[in-house]
């Protein structure tokens, strides 16, 4: 075996091969790059999906006409000069990689020109050779125009996706670079047309209207919190925002868009029983710290991190999207739309009323001065300031917004009293009106999320009860599974079960929760120690809990069944007292509103 060196040809390439993935890792780079140059209006072009034409065009620094060509060496960079400035790199590229490995793989052409220059420059590689630098006209900034990418590659080539795949790919990309950076002006054109173009006002909601239109504008939570120095902003969506896959959930560190398991858990953890099982939700979140606490050196592609601390970090991420998601009622509206204009406008101030004096709720009414802000929390969070008008308005008249009626929610104690139960329908759906709007309710899913946290509630409490089986049930498990059930005992015992070795791999069943339906006897339990073996070792704890809850769920009255008016009036009384009535353990709503403006719009009794 002969041993040889590779020539610079060949070296380039392969080193190519780890940044230049696809059409959109050079979008990527040059992006990048446009942002670290300090641009503020980036103009990304592409033709057949990348492979025949990508132009980047930014208005930044541009490049000066004796370092253009030095720009092009490996590893040459502006953002660093040695080892110990990548632990407080604040830019997005750093490596010096991503023009040689582009000009390695495609036909390049850079012009390009600084702001007190007369002129610019044009540098063109293709394939080895070159043209210039020579002086040329052009703006202030720079354009790359990378042409036929992997042209002198064809086994890379023959991998790329069809050009709509690969368009894809780069239209999400320039997505998720306009979300984390909203303060630039990002144009996408495809084929000839424009994609979208965002305005570079700063403000994430108008970008995520733009790109994901009504419907998710419409629903979004916002998230703004800092914590342990990591200071976290953007937006999540209402639980009916959701995907099957995590294509909706996007991260950005310091300006870098970023991919993270440990950010999508806990996004994902904070949202606990509130999301649809096997649905994942809608994130656009853009986190700053200190950058000695990640490292982003980790793949030639900038995308993965590590977190010093990876354990505060989710906590905090986890504990600020729980926050967000508390304040918010959840209960599901069909006919709802995003305004037409999601501009961030402050409200309208509110009129004083004229009415006579009684006590009232006060919820969430600020007073916003220079020196001082009042604020008064809404009825869940069990701090509401009850007042009496009179007094309240001599004291503070001239500084304080009244609202027109304090926000009263459906499901606490003071909106029950205000129930009117219609009745029901298709024996499945109770209709409550409440306030100029209809409230219809799932008895089967409604009562599955009692019986869900009831169980919930006595686990927590240490007063969990079981039923015992006669005679008991014998289930036969895999090793794996024994050892599981050896190891965790304990937690079974103080869920209710009662499980004893029958010898071999057989185990006794004698006594199971006694929330739990009596035909759970046999297939569902031995399911639900079977579904254990896929979870991680520090995860069954809570999964045999979570999972016993789920199967609780069987129990409960389904829909078809016929129950009476007073039964249906404990059910909803049941149901107000949950922390989150809003959706069933797997997610699905319990409940849904039609406003009496809703059923006008459908009447066309109104425009």
């Amino acid at each position: 075996m002969n041993i040889h060196i590779l020539d610079n040809e060949t070296i380039n390439q392969i080193a190519a091969g780890e940044v230049i993935e696809r059409p959109s890792s050079i979008v990527k780079e040059l992006t990048e790059n446009a942002i670290d140059a300090g641009s503020s209006s980036v103009t990304i072009e592409i033709r057949d999906g990348g492979t025949s034409l990508i132009r980047v065009t930014d208005n930044g620094s541009g490049i000066p006409f004796d370092e253009v060509k030095t720009a092009f060496l490996r590893h040459a960079t502006s953002k660093i000069e040695k080892a110990g400035d990548i632990g407080s790199i604040m830019t997005l590229g750093f490596r010096g990689e991503a023009l040689s490995s582009i000009a390695a793989v495609c036909r390049t052409e850079i012009i390009t020109k600084v702001r007190d220059s007369v002129t610019g420059t044009r540098y063109v590689l293709e394939n080895g050779s070159e043209t210039g630098p020579e002086e040329a006209g052009a703006p202030d900034g720079t354009t790359v125009i990378a042409r036929d990418v992997f042209f002198n590659t064809p086994a890379r080539r023959k991998f790329l996706k069809s050009p709509s795949t690969e368009a894809a790919h780069i239209t999400e990309l320039a997505e998720q670079i306009a979300f984390s950076h909203p303060d630039i002006s990002i144009l996408m054109i495809v084929n000839g047309q424009t994609r979208f173009h965002t305005s570079g006002n700063g403000k994430k909601k108008d970008i995520i209207y733009q790109i994901y239109g009504r419907e998710i504008a419409g629903a979004l939570i916002p998230v703004n919190t800092e914590k342990n120095g990591l200071r976290i902003d953007g937006y999540i969506g209402k639980p009916e925002i959701s995907r099957g896959n995590r294509n909706l959930e996007n991260f950005s560190i310091n300006g870098r868009n970023i991919r993270s398991s440990i950010l999508s858990r806990a996004v994902e953890d904070g949202y606990g029983r509130k999301m649809m099982q096997h649905q994942y939700p809608f994130a656009m979140l853009c986190l700053y710290s200190d950058p000695a606490g990640t490292d982003v050196n980790v793949h030639p592609s900038k995308m993965e991190v590590r977190f010093s601390n990876p354990q505060q970090v989710y906590a905090d991420v986890s504990e600020s999207v729980r926050e967000a998601i508390a304040g918010e009622e959840l209960i599901r509206d069909p006919f709802a739309q995003a305004p037409d204009r999601m501009t961030e406008q402050p409200a309208e101030p509110l009129k004083r009323r004229e009415r006579p004096a009684e006590p009232f709720e006060i919820n969430r009414i600020r007073k916003e001065s220079a020196e001082h802000q009042y604020s008064f929390s809404d009825l869940s969070a069990g701090n509401t300031v009850r007042v009496n008008e009179p007094d309240f308005l001599r004291e503070n008249e001239n500084t304080v917004k009244i609202p027109e009626r304090a926000e009263e929610r459906l499901l606490s104690e003071t909106g029950k009293k205000r129930h009117r139960l219609i009745g029901d329908v298709f024996d499945t759906y109770w209709i409550v009106e409440y306030d100029g709007a209809l409230y219809i309710i799932d008895q089967h899913a409604a009562h599955e999320k009692v019986l869900y946290e009831k169980l919930l509630k006595q686990y927590r409490n240490q007063t969990v009860t079981s039923q015992m089986l006669m005679p008991p049930a014998v289930l036969t498990v895999t090793d794996r599974e024994g050892i599981l059930l050896r190891d965790h005992m304990e937690e079974f015992e103080k869920t209710g079960y009662e499980i004893e070795e029958f010898g071999g791999n057989e185990i006794s069943v004698h006594a199971v929760p006694d929330i739990l339906p009596s035909v759970l006897k046999g297939d569902l339990l031995k399911e639900m120690i079977g579904s254990l073996s896929e979870e991680t070792e520090s995860r069954i704890p809570e999964m045999i809990l979570e999972r016993t809850a789920t199967m609780a769920c069987k129990a409960a009255v389904k829909g078809g069944i016929a129950i009476s008016r007073e039964e249906a009036d404990i059910l909803i009384d049941e149901l107000l007292h949950l922390e989150n009535p809003y959706n069933c353990p797997h997610g699905r709503p319990t409940i849904i509103r039609i406003t009496k403006s809703d059923m006008e719009k459908k009447f066309k009794r109104v425009l």
